[in-house]
């Protein structure tokens, strides 16, 4: 693969029991050249001092965006996500850190356990599932005035970008709205709903909507744990690569306020 991509894994200090496995995995197993992979992060000691360890660039993440997380207020009396749709606006944001023209996405609890080619010729190969959350679709039709194009989700933790496409993609929100894009965002969610914005569905979809012939969609085949890493002996892991191509560790309750730690 002679495509050169930049990577963007924006995380937090919570995630860095498994970012040093979502580094390695990148490195082993995205078949591109790979010019630099940025953490995209607030500036922290232990995040400075893994990405000196492992050869990465550091973000700040206040420099991506016009915003911060402190500028963005989604959460209940239960539960606070503004972290996590903060991280979906950063992502959004790489147009403006990567000089290269693509990046890859990926989540900092994903770790990729196969190899993986995103680039076929001039087609964008997409690793899809098969379920969604309707809100995204809610969100996505009155973002872009129309509904979800494709019958597949985009939502499996990470995907390649283009830039020139993102900023198409920011450009066209901007003129529908006649506001900034990540206005637009928040003032289309239903903020009342814990999941009512996906930046991977409401990017797949807008190429899906403009050209689809240009995409290759796959099963993702990502299997979610609740062990980590460090738990998952070679025999298991042999047994999850004949299966699966990622593995992520979600750990949902850290957007519940009473953890302490909510949505950061």
């Amino acid at each position: 693969m002679t495509i050169p991509i930049d990577v963007l894994i924006p995380a937090i200090e919570k995630d860095l029991a498994t970012l040093p496995h979502v580094i390695d995995s990148v490195r082993k197993y995205v078949k591109h050249p790979i010019r630099q992979i940025m953490i995209i992060a607030p500036r922290k000691q232990r995040i400075l001092d893994l990405c000196a360890k492992k050869g990465c660039r550091f973000v700040h993440e206040d420099t991506v965006l016009p915003i911060t997380k402190k500028d963005i207020r989604y959460q209940s009396k239960t539960w606070d996500r503004s972290g996590w749709l903060y991280q979906q606006l950063l992502k959004l944001g790489g147009d403006k850190v990567s000089s290269s023209k693509h990046y890859l996405v990926i989540d900092a609890d994903t770790v990729l356990i196969r190899p993986h080619v995103f680039k076929v010729g001039n087609k964008t190969v997409f690793y899809c599932r098969n379920w969604s959350q309707n809100e995204y679709f809610k969100t996505y039709k009155k973002l872009m005035g129309r509904n979800r194009s494709s019958r597949s989700s985009f939502v499996t933790h990470y995907m390649l970008f283009n830039t020139s496409k993102v900023k198409q993609l920011k450009q066209a929100i901007e003129s529908k709205h006649n506001s900034s894009w990540y206005s637009a965002i928040m003032k289309s969610m239903n903020k009342s709903k814990q999941f009512a914005f996906s930046e991977f569905e409401t990017y797949g979809n807008f190429l899906h909507a403009t050209d689809s012939t240009q995409m290759i969609l796959k099963p993702a085949n990502n299997k979610s744990l609740h062990s980590s890493m460090s738990q998952i002996s070679p025999s298991k892991m042999s047994t999850l690569t004949q299966k699966y191509r990622s593995i992520s560790f979600h750990q949902r309750k850290e957007y519940r306020k009473s953890s302490g730690n909510a949505g950061k």
